[in-house]
């Protein structure tokens, strides 16, 4: 039985979906006015492996994961480089999927634009106003009512006395109380022309709260069974978002809230005044066009950085830090070594539920997604097909690692990928210098030495791409095979 830390019960319970079989998912999504970092990374990744090990075990999954389009930020940047708002957005729309691509990360069920949903936003303001939950302030912005809300605060915990008294919150004198939160934006003087909609209230535009709201009512209805996001979300947009949806409709927003862990860089906070701020494409690219979202990927590094994501729990802390991708390079080179030494056929990869390695996976994903232990298993199951040379461990390994999204590459491609966070003691500084074009030019010339009988020739161009990170293996059948270690 599946097992899902709730973080609205701080509990883990059985996880039973609301109707029969399916199972609807809403995962809170990117503000697209930059790249995404490693923080959207990891909650890309995470809410993949929930939705593919949710379709494993037999669930039709309905995830839907929004796109904020629509947004101070966004605002900003349109007019700090004189272009629309559309423009802004499709461009970080696609480059948000050209790292979705890269990280082996499914397209979801529904993505929506919360621009698409603005009529559905007003109506629920409505509904709130209605119910003495709204009310429109002097400057013209809709607010929530904090105070007529009698369950605020039920998921983060926080105390509404404590959080005033410290002042942590930003004060405007239209308010009724300076935790109140707006719903609907009022037109201001510099917004951009396509950053307001006609409605009953005037001009404006939604408040950022207020799209999941709609979205998530609009296409999975209410309750949901999970609805998930970053650490950082809990307070205070999905407090809000519980206020507004069981205000409006009074039903549970979701059965179920999951939430990732933070993640760190070099022990510290992720942020760009502090220096240690990661795109995703930084971290994984080859080339970066400045002007341009298409990037190359460096498809080894994107699939470490996969692996080093879900080699921790998510609901964990996780250290992003040099020293940890070189250990993760590593830890997935040794389970793609297996792939290289032992020939496994895609089409022969079927899981077998019937063994123990299997059903130890199993029981490691039913608790609460528990990915650190089911890696646990597939080392297990490389160990047990590199001593035995079984072909059946390794297809298992293959099978069981596809449902986390790796060891899907050919094994052979994947070794061709020179990485910077590959490290070999004996090793020296031009480890990476080698294009796939060298060493395989380097090979043929090796093979004619060999076929003339001059050995000690063939050896020193053995000896050379050892030293520079290459391994050769020569096959049965006369031919070279190769991998940078």
């Amino acid at each position: 039985m599946l097992q899902i830390y709730n973080t609205l019960t701080r509990s883990k319970s059985d996880f039973k979906p609301i109707n029969d079989n399916v199972v609807n998912m809403y995962v809170c999504g990117m503000t697209v006015y930059d790249y995404c970092h490693l923080g959207h990374a990891r909650i890309m990744v995470v809410f993949d492996v929930i939705q593919r090990w949710l379709k494993n075990i037999g669930f039709d999954v309905r995830y839907v994961r929004n796109i904020t389009d629509i947004d101070d930020k966004i605002i900003n940047k349109s007019l700090s480089e004189h272009k629309s708002i559309k423009e802004i957005t499709e461009f970080y729309i696609s480059a948000m999927h050209m790292d979705e691509k890269a990280l082996n990360i499914e397209t979801p069920f529904k993505e929506p634009k919360a621009t698409d949903y603005v009529n559905e936003m007003v109506d629920i303001i409505k509904l709130l106003e209605g119910k003495g939950l709204a009310y429109k302030a002097l400057d013209g912005d809709v607010n929530f009512s904090i105070k007529n809300f009698n369950d605020y605060g039920k998921l983060s915990g926080i105390n509404l006395n404590e959080l005033r008294s410290g002042n942590r919150v930003s004060v405007s004198s239209f308010k009724a109380d300076p935790l109140d939160f707006v719903l609907w934006k009022s037109y201001k003087k510099n917004d951009p022309y396509d950053s307001r909609w006609d409605s009953c209230y005037g001009v404006g535009r939604p408040g950022w709260h207020i799209e999941c709201s709609a979205m998530s009512h609009s296409i999975l209805g209410n309750p949901i069974d999970i609805h998930g996001g970053g650490p950082d979300l809990i307070f205070p947009h999905h407090e809000n978002e519980i206020a507004q949806t069981e205000g409006a409709f009074g039903t549970n927003l979701a059965n179920f809230w999951m939430h990732c862990g933070p993640l760190m860089v070099d022990d510290a906070k992720m942020s760009k005044s502090l220096g240690n701020y990661y795109t995703i494409r930084q971290a994984i690219g080859k080339e970066i066009l400045p002007v341009d979202f298409r990037y190359e990927v460096n498809l080894r590094e994107a699939e470490m950085l996969r692996f080093f994501i879900i080699r921790s729990h998510y609901r964990s802390k996780q250290n992003y830090t040099f020293e940890n991708l070189v250990d993760a390079q590593n830890s997935l080179d040794k389970l793609y070594l297996v792939l290289f030494n032992i020939n496994v056929k895609s089409e022969d990869c079927r899981v077998d539920w019937s063994d123990k390695f299997s059903d130890a996976f199993k029981l490691a994903m039913n608790d609460d997604f528990n990915t650190p232990n089911a890696i646990a298993i597939l080392f297990d199951l490389a160990s047990k097909a590199n001593k035995n040379k079984c072909i059946h461990s390794a297809t298992q390994l293959k099978s069981l690692a596809g449902i986390l999204g790796i060891l899907s590459q050919d094994p052979m491609v994947y070794f061709s990928e020179p990485t910077r966070y590959k490290i070999s003691v004996n090793r020296n500084d031009s480890a990476d210098i080698l294009s796939k074009e060298d060493i395989e030019n380097l090979i043929c010339k090796r093979s004619y030495f060999k076929r003339n009988n001059d050995y000690l020739e063939a050896d020193k161009i053995r000896s050379m791409l050892n030293d520079s990170g290459i391994e050769l293996e020569d096959t049965s059948n006369g031919n070279t095979n190769w991998r940078r270690v």
